[in-house]
């Protein structure tokens, strides 16, 4: 059997566990939670976070070696930077088209009382972002997980890498032999893939159940709907059109990683698998995956972009407050900002949120009112945010077939 299907039978399985101890046996769910389901997902995700800091540096340092001339590092640079610019700009667009029109805020009823949320915090300023990419002390920025820094040193280190040449072949083997180290850690790890999703899921419907559904249904499905969308008609398109592929097969191809990523919530976490996936089934090469789906997982979060698109215009109406175009346009372009250098973990989102409300006068405290059905919407969106990373990596990938021989042939040349 496929890991992928299995991976999907555990999903499936977790969910009717989850529904059934929450619906008929809700005194049973915290003791099987404490001792069998959270330990298990928590295994699980410690062992792909384990592997998720050196995967960054060796595949982006490799991947820069390998793509070794400074002017193509730029183009490729350049091109993922400006998809994954445009696409997050799309996915608030449809999320604030989407909210205005069903108006999942407006019917009323919510308790904004007792809505609590402590994590408010203002949204860095762009200059601080941009010096912050550069790490003062690589090892402590390896150790603090702070990906963009790790991305900005490992590409330095790759360029120098490629600069240099015979005189750093060594080290060159070096990378390339830890690449396939941690590649066979990621099989290995992936084994528990199933189990570890069955338990993520189960753990997740079992604390929330229906209850949290159906009082706030309309917003979910709100979100649900925008992720959708831009996920088969942006993704889509552009695969489409720009990467040359059939959009079904790409989707089916990328399941697997799909599937990881609803699991566990966080677009870092599942990177080892997606770049995995993305090498082997979209037969995207090395050196582009190295490349694109790191910086990704660091910058690019259209799932989550939707999330705040949506949860502000719900936001706004639950308060009656009406938002005007350029608090809109604020929205748009906070939650852009905001999300280059958020780390992408279970949650983060809503401290994002935070920022966004925070710059248009809402309540931060109202974020309250979506915990109840955030995780959920966190696993859907994570997937989505992945998806993207992949999208882009086959779209820059075909453009640079353009640039005379394959990216194949000149991988082959530089190994």
């Amino acid at each position: 059997m496929k890991l992928s299907v299995k991976i999907i039978i555990g999903l499936v399985l977790g969910i009717i566990v989850g529904l059934l101890l929450n619906v008929f046996a809700p005194g049973a769910f915290d003791p099987i939670d404490k001792f069998v389901l959270s330990p298990v997902g928590k295994l699980f995700l410690n062992l792909i976070k384990m592997l998720v800091v050196p995967i960054v540096f060796f595949s982006i340092a490799l991947g820069a070696a390998g793509i070794g001339d400074p002017k193509k590092l730029g183009r490729i640079g350049g091109k993922t930077i400006g998809y994954f610019l445009i696409t997050t700009t799309i996915a608030l667009t449809i999320a604030l088209g989407l909210a205005s029109i069903i108006q999942p805020g407006a019917g009323g009823g919510f308790d904004t009382e007792n809505a609590n949320f402590e994590g408010s915090s203002e949204a860095p300023p762009v200059v601080d972002t941009i010096l912050n990419i550069i790490p003062t002390n690589p090892v402590d920025a390896m150790a603090q997980g702070e990906m963009l820094q790790i991305i900005a040193f490992a590409i330095f280190v790759g360029f120098a890498v490629a600069v240099l040449g015979e005189k750093t072949k060594a080290v060159r083997k070096l990378l390339e032999e830890g690449n396939e180290i941690l590649m066979y850690l990621v099989n290995i790890v992936m084994i528990l893939a199933p189990y570890g999703a069955f338990a993520l899921i189960a753990s997740a419907i079992g604390n929330f159940g229906l209850d949290a559904l159906q009082a706030m249904g309309l917003y979910f499905g709100t979100v649900l709907l925008a992720l959708l969308l831009h996920a088969v008609i942006t993704y889509g398109t552009a695969v489409s059109t720009l990467g040359k592929m059939n959009p079904l097969s790409f989707f089916k191809a990328f399941a697997p990683a799909m599937s990881v990523a609803f699991s566990t919530s966080s677009s870092s976490g599942t990177l080892p698998v997606s770049m995995k996936t993305a090498q082997e089934n979209l037969k995207v090469p090395k050196q582009i995956s190295s490349f694109v789906q790191p910086l990704g997982a660091t910058i690019n979060m259209d799932g989550t972009a939707i999330m705040q698109g949506v949860a502000t215009v719900f936001i706004a109406q639950v308060y009656a407050v009406d938002l005007s175009m350029a608090d809109l346009i604020t929205v748009v372009l906070t939650a852009v900002l905001a999300s280059i250098g958020t780390a992408g973990v279970p949650g983060v989102g809503l401290i994002m949120l935070a920022m966004v409300l925070n710059q248009v006068g809402l309540p931060v405290e109202a974020i309250g009112l979506v915990l109840g059905v955030d995780r959920l919407l966190d696993m859907t969106r994570t997937a989505v945010n992945i998806t993207g990373d992949a999208s882009c990596a086959v779209i820059v990938t075909k453009s640079e077939e353009k640039h005379g021989a394959s990216v194949d042939q000149k991988a082959e040349m530089d190994i």
